[in-house]
């Protein structure tokens, strides 16, 4: 309940985006949670782990907010908590410093009141070293005024034996202060973690560290034996885990932690303290381990679905059953309030940046226009913000360079040319080659050949390619059924997309056919072949192929295809239709479902004719020459309206 008290939750912004001239009308909350776009859950659970000091498990696309999600968490944590650790010698076992806890800000003024003590001892032993001299410089003097008597050897001698003694007394000392027997100094404390500047809990990110990062280190000395290496306590290096006390630890791709490591950290987490040790079996620090050091974070882990699957069982199990688990969106509904949240994070954008101009609001516009096309989804503006963000600011120097007061649609239209993704550039530079050496046809009727349509990315990024594929048959030297072989670097979904559309051909041309080969190249897919959306563009070729029936070379297509021959849904259908457009193609097929999905401009519209289908037999239709096999087409029309 403590915690619940002291941990509230802000208000939310009281100002609302209605209507602006520009993004610097746009009222922003100065908390940070307020500014998150579109992850309205995740940023409930965040709240609800402040107040109760849960774990969270964020998983989910790269750019949607997850480290933001964990800076706005450390800003609700209250800081009153926050402590100093310092290290001191255990006068029983080197080996074992001692750790004490202070509030925030006591630690360096006690290591400051050692050192003063220090330094006056050590002035005292030299106030004592100089009488000795003094004394023992005497001693030849003694002789000749109180002894009567001198002679050159008994002079020569005392002052030998003087200088000895005085180095002996130098020597002593200084093994004294290296052994810690003679010298205050060695008991003077050393500051582990000082958060005594820190106007919040500590946000620590410990993304792709190594061991002795996370959990801590203890320095490796040279010279540990002889008594002349550095005491064990002022070798002791805080860890990640140390320094997030009270704080928020964030760890990003967790799984590419060492399972050894995730075990550690488990470890901690569980306990909330843990001991500092060398994390190298060959260094001097690995006979070092301190008492347990206080570790009390909030986990925040992060990743995506392939990075849950190789986390180690029992951290994961321990975040589930302690904390929270969110998957984050990438998209949000294309809404009114939803297209107010995108011009709220343009303004962010650049009043972090501090540099480029403020949007008007045809410039925002555009930004959401092209939120619409990242979205790859009907009705969907995207979350993944970062690279609306990279366009931003691209948009806004390219503002500066204008010398224009703000940032305006040419300035976003313009950059989008420009500032293309490496997809983008990898695409262009394919479709180039391709066009060199005559690997793309837009012209004309060829058999067998079809403009087949595919995306290339990594998840955060897509482009999409024109994919030239080929058929050809042969008689086979067996006598039985059609066979069907597929080349061309294709992935697994990619020839079980192969084996259903040659069941489909075979359904409608078997009797003909029996006895004969079809081969079916992907040409150049020297990236590879994966997904089944070349479904339509396989089945097309191979019944040009059987049929001597040419196909229109100035069309794309794009499509799943079901063992029935029913068109299904693809993903990126923009960028494929750009692709087909930077071709030079006239008209692309698409499946009906996916029509809500495109996002063009005017201009795009205006290039091609998008044809969109839910069947096979539409698609042979609009991609065929039938003139000379008109009588094909009716018996294919009478045998799909009978199978209704």
């Amino acid at each position: 309940m403590a915690i619940k008290k002291q941990v509230k939750a802000p208000k939310k912004a009281t100002a609302k985006i209605t209507s602006f001239k520009t993004t610097k009308d746009i009222p922003l909350s100065k908390v940070l949670i307020d500014n998150i776009i579109g992850q309205e859950e995740a940023v409930e659970v965040i709240k609800r782990a402040a107040q109760r000091r849960r774990h969270v498990l964020l998983v989910g696309a790269p750019g949607t907010g997850k480290s933001m999600l964990g800076v706005a968490l450390a800003e609700l944590l209250p800081k009153e908590k926050l402590v100093d650790v310092l290290s001191f010698k255990n006068p029983d076992d080197e080996n074992e410093p001692l750790v004490r806890v202070m509030p925030s800000g006591q630690g360096k003024p006690m290591v400051q009141r050692a050192r003063l003590e220090s330094v006056t001892a050590n002035k005292g032993q030299s106030i004592f070293i100089f009488i000795v001299f003094i004394i023992l410089s005497l001693v030849p003097w003694y002789l000749w005024k109180v002894a009567g008597y001198w002679s050159d050897v008994i002079y020569a001698t005392s002052l030998i034996a003087t200088m000895i003694m005085f180095v002996g007394i130098i020597f002593i000392q200084n093994m004294s202060r290296r052994m810690g027997t003679g010298q205050v100094k060695t008991s003077v404390p050393k500051v582990v973690i000082d958060n005594s500047k820190k106007k919040q809990v500590p946000f620590i990110d410990a993304t792709g560290t190594h061991a002795g990062a996370l959990l801590g280190d203890v320095l490796h000395d040279p010279f540990q034996s002889g008594g002349l290496g550095t005491p064990a306590h002022e070798r002791v290096m805080a860890g990640m885990i140390h320094k997030a006390h009270m704080g928020v630890l964030f760890i990003d791709e967790i799984a590419t932690l060492a399972v050894a490591t995730q075990q550690e950290l488990l470890t901690a987490i569980q306990e909330g303290r843990f001991s500092i040790t060398g994390q190298s079996e060959r260094s001097a620090g690995a006979m070092v381990r301190t008492e347990p050091v206080p570790c009390n974070f909030i986990l925040i882990a992060a990743g995506n679905m392939d990075s849950v699957s190789h986390m180690h069982p029992a951290l994961r199990s321990r975040i589930k059953g302690y904390g929270y688990e969110i998957y984050m969106k990438t998209t949000m509904p294309d809404t009114k309030e939803n297209q107010h949240k995108l011009a709220q994070f343009v303004a962010q954008e650049v009043t972090k940046d501090k540099r480029i101009p403020h949007f008007t609001k045809a410039a925002v516009d555009a930004i959401v226009q092209e939120a619409r096309r990242q979205a790859n989804k009907k009705n969907s503006l995207t979350l993944r913000l970062r690279e609306l963000g990279g366009l931003v600011r691209a948009a806004g120097d390219n503002a500066l360079e204008d010398n224009a007061d703000f940032v305006d649609a040419k300035h976003v239209l313009a950059v989008k040319n420009t500032a293309r993704s490496l997809e983008q550039q990898i695409a262009d530079k394919i479709i180039a080659q391709k066009k060199e050496y005559a690997v793309l046809k837009t012209t004309g009727g060829v058999i067998g050949r079809v403009n087949g349509l595919a995306v290339i990315g990594d998840g955060s990024s897509y482009s999409g390619i024109v994919m030239p594929i080929e058929s050809e048959i042969t008689r086979s030297s067996e006598k039985g059924e059609m066979k069907a072989i597929a080349t061309g670097k294709l992935g697994e979904i990619a020839k079980e997309a192969m084996i259903n559309v040659s069941a489909l051909v075979k359904k409608l041309f078997d009797k003909d056919m029996q006895g004969h080969t079809i081969y079916t190249q992907f040409l150049q897919t020297y990236e590879g072949v994966e997904g089944d959306s070349a479904s339509i563009a396989i089945a097309v070729s191979m019944i040009s192929a059987l049929n001597n029936i040419p196909i229109r070379q100035d069309t794309a297509m794009t499509g799943s295809l079901s063992v029935r021959g029913t068109i299904l849904p693809i993903g990126g259908a923009t960028y494929k239709i750009e692709a087909a457009i930077e071709t030079g193609l006239k008209q692309v097929i698409i499946p009906k479902s996916n029509l809500q999905d495109v996002v063009l401009n005017a201009k795009q519209h205006k290039a091609i004719k998008i044809i969109a289908v839910d069947d096979l037999m539409q698609v042979l239709e609009h991609t065929l020459v039938w003139d000379n096999h008109k009588p094909l087409l009716a018996r294919l029309k009478k045998a799909h309206k009978a199978r209704g």
